[in-house]
């Protein structure tokens, strides 16, 4: 049983801390927001203590592990100082995405999870669900033979005009993780950004991607749609045949390259996801299983290491918008 506490109350704070109140494996002792008003509020809706810094939470309760779910600028900008407060005490860390919108802490958070031998995770919980799970085996099984390429569709309707730079640090961790999850690490990056009219943001995103595996694969982002139209679609092809899931969990399909029997699956309407709010709940109660079951740290999915490999993505791509040349993405 782990003792945990979640530290930023925002609306993704109050998601992680009712998963940790309802999980057999986890006892949520705490909840810490700066704001007190807002950690008041989810004391009382959770039945635990408020605290309004890192440092008092840190010395008055007793913990195994920590949920990060601050917010900031580009919605990374808060994470490294109680990341960094939670490693130095000790703690085992759930970090919200982007693991951070500043590459050099970004690096820091995780040699220092390392340093520590710590667990550290990262909220990207778009490859948490079944589907994907299933097309993971159907390439790991082989049957899309040796892998050839792949296509990441992510367009959602987002007025954020905070930076120009928030489209691709908030957003596109989790494409960029769902692609590394099928394809494996990404050797450079080649991009082209544009702002819709009046934006402040780069609202629209073309990513060419080179894998170390020799797979070429492509990203459309896009902050500009209508939100009720929101796309998430991943196609990975191989030599032997393609699947597509569409719209997160809404269904996959297999492709066979040598025959015209397809293979369907579908989110059940019984038993199936109920939306994607349950995707968090898949994430957060797979960290606990891990955290509590003592995996190996090489093990953990979506791990601290991984988050770091997709913000080395994406500063690689701002990087070639810059220099208009295809960018090496550091190992």
């Amino acid at each position: 049983m782990l003792n945990v506490a979640t530290i930023g109350m925002g609306n993704i704070g109050k998601t992680h801390a009712a998963v940790y109140q309802a999980s057999e494996r986890a006892h949520l002792v705490a909840v810490c927001d700066m704001d007190k008003n807002i950690a008041d509020a989810a004391a009382e809706r959770f039945g635990v203590p408020a605290y309004y810094s890192v440092a008092e939470l840190l010395d008055m309760v007793e913990l195994d592990a920590v949920s990060v779910t601050t917010a900031g600028p580009e919605n990374g900008g808060h994470h490294y100082e109680p990341v960094m407060q939670s490693f130095a005490a000790g703690l085992h860390v759930l970090c919200e995405k982007p693991i951070s919108n500043n590459i050099e802490h970004a690096r820091e958070m995780a040699a220092k999870a390392d340093e520590k031998d710590l667990y550290f995770g990262i909220n990207l919980n778009h490859r948490f669900v079944p589907p994907a799970a299933k097309a993971k085996q159907w390439v790991e099984e082989g049957k899309l033979g040796d892998l050839l390429l792949m296509n990441m569709t992510m367009w959602i309707g987002n007025p954020n005009d905070t930076s120009p730079w928030f489209h691709i640090r908030a957003l596109h961790p989790h494409s960029l993780d769902i692609m590394r999850y099928f394809c494996g690490d990404v050797k450079r990056v080649h991009a082209f950004f544009n702002q819709a009219p009046g934006r402040v943001c780069y609202s629209n995103a073309q990513l060419n991607l080179e894998f170390a595996n020799g797979v070429v694969g492509h990203l459309t982002g896009s902050y500009d749609t209508n939100p009720r139209h929101n796309l998430e679609r991943c196609e990975v092809m191989g030599t032997a045949g393609r699947f597509v899931l569409d719209n997160l969990y809404q269904e996959l399909t297999l492709y066979p390259r040598h025959s015209e029997e397809l293979t369907v699956v579908r989110n059940s309407i019984m038993g199936g996801l109920s939306g994607f709010d349950a995707t968090f709940t898949n994430r957060i109660n797979r960290w606990i299983e891990q955290v509590d079951g003592g995996a190996p740290r090489e093990e953990i999915e979506a791990s601290g290491r991984e988050g770091l490999a997709v913000q080395e993505i994406i500063e690689a791509a701002i990087r070639s918008h810059h220099s208009g040349k295809a960018e090496e993405v550091p190992a």
